[in-house]
């Protein structure tokens, strides 16, 4: 071996050996970056705790809320609900009345909250809160808070004749939409297989208890499904359905103004309904409702006459305000109980005029917006931004095709104006972009067609299954699994 083939082997076994330590330095510097990467999040994750919020229930108020708090990431946000979907409640009638299919007016709260290091979404029931321990109790657990929110919304009000819930159902939930879906589609079916006169009149017979919005909207939309379904979808002749609407006060629509809701009655009569005001509902058995002068057999019978809280006042051992309300202060927040705050329809808020505010869901958001606003400030050490002050950019009700009425202070307007902007106002409101398309698209369908492609009815879950030709039926207390092919 020559000289300056040692020099050559020298110098590679030295940029070798120089490689090697260049290499080794790199891996040395990223693990030491890497483990100080670990050692920070440690330490931020071993310095101040973050504050912890709780909301419970994901309708209009709660998700807003909810929505304000996740973008911070000092936040830990549970947000609790019975349900895994939020509901555009105000279109839950369609529905019910084959309009409109339930995935276009609901979207799962996960996709809208989705799960990171500091937000959380929990699917359970709340039995209570533990004001003193500071906890949600859930039957999946307790939750442990700093501030809570409870935005739960309303359920039916029978004024005390609970009895009468089984025979006339009211409408909160998919569940209930669905339920009378199959309950006004049936009718039609058993209506044009009746044996007599008499029980096919009786079953083409609707009547609607309570003259508020659902009410109003709930009749003109069988009004209109009845009338396009006898003309397409039955051989029944010149067959009418009746739908009979059922109002306690002096008229319907009473939060509306005296002429907006005159026209909304003309807009329900030229529609075939009829509109008994000043009617008391003295008893309800199936298929039987007892007026206070006569009794009307009926295939179908809905409730939309009134609304209780949800037992927020139970769980926090607060007295129940008219309602079942929980009476809360100007800031939304329960007097004498630390860090709990009540909005929507679980609230008795008052407006500026001293009466309590509507349960309506620009309040709820609106009132879910202050509240997050106001813990915000609350962490920064900043004071309350102030009362709470509901701004009311207006209201707006359906009859049906080409008829609404909407009220935007002096300005009151019926008919196709305001049906278009009952419309828009809707469509714009859904919380996603996909709702608004498949709303926009089934409306649109229905219009031009004077069809609702949603007519269909389920078997409801305690129904037992039924076989068919060629399959079997596994009994469901077996653990057996049928494979999908």
């Amino acid at each position: 071996m020559t000289h300056h083939d040692t020099k050559s082997q020298a110098l590679t076994l030295l940029g070798g050996a120089a490689t090697m330590l260049l290499v080794a330095g790199l891996a040395s510097r990223r693990a030491s970056r890497a483990t100080a990467g670990r050692n920070s999040r440690a330490r931020r994750r071993a310095g101040p705790p973050h504050h912890r919020v709780v909301v419970v229930g994901a309708g209009f108020g709660g998700l807003q809320a909810a929505l304000h708090l996740a973008r911070r990431r000092d936040i830990d946000l549970t947000l609790i609900d019975g349900h895994n979907h939020h509901l555009f409640q105000p279109l839950l009638y369609q529905v019910a009345t084959a309009a409109l299919s339930p995935a276009d007016i609901a979207s799962p709260v996960r996709g809208i909250i989705p799960a990171s290091d500091h937000t959380r979404v929990l699917m359970a029931t709340v039995t209570g809160v533990d004001t003193q321990a500071r906890q949600v109790l859930t039957e999946a657990g307790a939750v442990p808070y700093d501030e809570l929110i409870i935005a739960t919304g309303s359920q039916p009000s029978y004024f005390g004749h609970e009895s009468w819930a089984k025979a006339a159902p009211g409408l909160k939930t998919l569940d209930d939409a669905l339920a009378l879906r199959r309950s006004i589609l049936e009718a039609f079916e058993q209506a044009s297989v009746a044996g007599t006169a008499a029980e096919q009149a009786r079953l083409l017979t609707f009547v609607l208890i309570g003259g508020g919005p659902t009410g109003v909207e709930m009749a003109g939309s069988i009004a209109e499904l009845a009338r396009d379904l006898l003309a397409h979808d039955y051989a029944m002749g010149q067959r009418r359905a009746r739908i009979v609407l059922v109002e306690a006060g002096p008229r319907i629509l009473d939060a509306f103004a005296p002429d907006l809701s005159e026209d909304a009655a003309k807009a329900l009569t030229g529609l075939g309904i009829e509109i008994r005001t000043g009617t008391r509902v003295t008893g309800i058995e199936t298929g039987l409702v007892h007026l206070h002068d006569e009794s009307i057999a009926a295939g179908t019978v809905i409730w939309a006459a009134g609304t209780d809280a949800t037992p927020v006042a139970k769980w926090l051992g607060v007295k129940p305000g008219h309602g079942g309300r929980v009476a809360v202060d100007a800031d939304l927040r329960v007097p004498g109980l630390h860090g709990v705050s009540v909005i929507g329809d679980a609230a008795l808020a008052l407006g500026a005029d001293g009466k309590p505010l509507p349960g309506l869901a620009p309040v709820a958001k609106q009132q879910g917006g202050y509240v997050a606003r106001a813990i915000l400030r609350r962490m920064r050490g900043r004071s309350a931004s102030g009362p709470f002050a509901y701004r009311d950019y207006g209201a707006l009700a359906t009859i049906g095709r080409n008829k609404a009425v909407a009220e935007f202070g002096p300005v009151h307007l019926s008919g196709r104006p305001a049906w278009l902007m009952w419309a828009v106002a809707h469509i714009f409101f859904l919380i996603s972009f996909r709702n608004k398309v498949m709303v926009s698209t089934q409306w649109a369908f229905a219009y031009a067609t004077h069809q609702r492609a949603n007519r269909l009815i389920i078997a409801r879950g305690d129904q037992p299954p039924v076989a068919k030709p060629g399959y079997s039926v596994i009994p469901p207390s077996t653990n057996s699994v049928v494979p999908v092919t």
